[in-house]
């Protein structure tokens, strides 16, 4: 296998964290910002691949996705996104804003019981990004931002095919306590730049933008005036 291009002429940003940590509002507000200051922008989320959609809701609507087979559906999802989306947009110099990934497997997927080296091989073929922010909230704050008002978990979302515990608010805490300490470990390895998500939107923001100003040569991706 070739080693992933880590030198294409674009930037990928990736977010990460546990559901409810604000990861998804602050990629929105980062593609809005650079939009609106004239930068190739492209945006790319988890899970969102038309190839295998049809077949992951099928799966889960029939609980029939085992760990296993739910590794290998996510690893399709995102290889049809990478060959199709990722990869040519950054070797076409945009900025590509990543809404979790490579390390939202690997936190899932060992959280269900899966090898972690297995796990990584399945995603080698895909460059690290340039930046990614890892939005790190207490557990009980991320778990009631997610359960508020909420009148019912999913059963693959509160991790009942794990057999963890038989009422799925318990299960759903259990699970995403696994996740978390998944990213603590991946932190360093990974150069994770960690936000403090027990913050107020504007204030995360402000650091982000912050932070990618002063790491990309934003001012390189801005689209050209065809006017001389």
């Amino acid at each position: 296998m070739n080693p992933p291009p880590q030198d294409l002429p674009g930037r990928l940003i990736a977010v990460e964290g546990l559901d409810g940590s604000g990861k998804s509002t602050q990629i929105y507000l980062v593609k809005r910002w650079l939009e609106l200051e004239g930068y190739k922008v492209f945006f790319t989320e988890w899970n969102s691949s038309l190839l295998v959609r049809s077949a992951t809701r099928k799966g889960k609507k029939r609980q029939l996705l085992t760990p296993t087979t739910f590794a290998l559906i996510h690893c399709t999802d995102f290889a049809d996104r990478y060959e199709r989306e990722i990869l040519p947009l950054l070797s076409a110099g945009h900025v590509v804003l990543a809404d979790r990934y490579i390390y939202t497997a690997f936190a899932r997927d060992a959280s269900r019981g899966c090898d972690r080296e297995w796990i990584r091989s399945l995603y080698g073929y895909a460059r690290h990004p340039d930046l990614t922010f890892f939005f790190d909230v207490p557990l009980e704050t991320a778990l009631n931002r997610i359960l508020d008002g909420r009148p019912r978990l999913k059963y693959y979302e509160a991790g009942m095919d794990l057999g963890l515990a038989q009422d799925e608010y318990q299960s759903f805490r259990l699970f995403q306590g696994r996740i978390y300490q998944e990213y603590l470990s991946m932190a360093p390895e990974f150069n994770f730049i960690r936000i403090d998500s027990d913050r107020s939107p504007e204030v995360m923001h402000r650091e982000v933008r912050q932070v990618i100003s002063q790491r990309i040569d934003l001012p390189a991706y801005r689209w050209r005036s065809r006017n001389p």
